[in-house]
């Protein structure tokens, strides 16, 4: 029942029916209020329809639970609803308590530099973006220079 459930709810998000996918995931939640799971599914369909500040709690449920399958995702989508939220804070905590789990995880640095720039901390940003961006391949034969510089961005010849 339960698995058939969540199936349905998962799948009408993924038809674009989020609507009808938040009834069943919130329903289903209140049913199994320790399954992280449901809780994460739940945060999911409450980011696509854009009530971030609901889909807090679910995702605070989903992370304390121990049996969530993509606990990647479900760290991500909390900082970056954090973030979004304007708790930056509590959304730079998210993503170095993530990293730790996840260590050099490109998204979540990612979603992290965003915040350090919110947090007034740019020269962190850029030189975490920096380092993203050396360590994906994009730069060709740049890479040694970039992850260089990365942490000397004023440094000059």
């Amino acid at each position: 029942m339960r698995d058939d459930e969540l199936a349905r709810g998962v799948r009408l998000r993924e038809e674009g029916k989020p609507e009808e996918a938040r009834e069943v995931l919130v329903e289903l939640a209140r049913r199994h209020p320790d399954d992280a799971e449901v809780a994460y599914q739940a945060a999911w369909v409450h980011d696509v329809l854009g009530l971030e500040t609901e889909a807090v709690p679910y995702y605070e449920r989903a992370l304390a639970g121990k049996e969530l399958s993509d606990r990647l995702g479900a760290y991500t989508g909390y900082g970056s609803t954090l973030r979004g939220l304007g708790r930056y804070d509590q959304a730079l905590e998210t993503f170095v308590k993530a990293l730790e789990e996840f260590p050099g995880d490109a998204a979540l640095r990612t979603f992290m530099a965003m915040t350090l720039y919110n947090l007034g901390r740019s020269r962190d940003a850029v030189s975490t973006l920096l380092k993203v961006v050396a360590e994906s391949g994009q730069v060709g034969g740049y890479r040694r220079a970039v992850e260089y510089y990365a942490d000397r961005l004023d440094e000059t010849f």
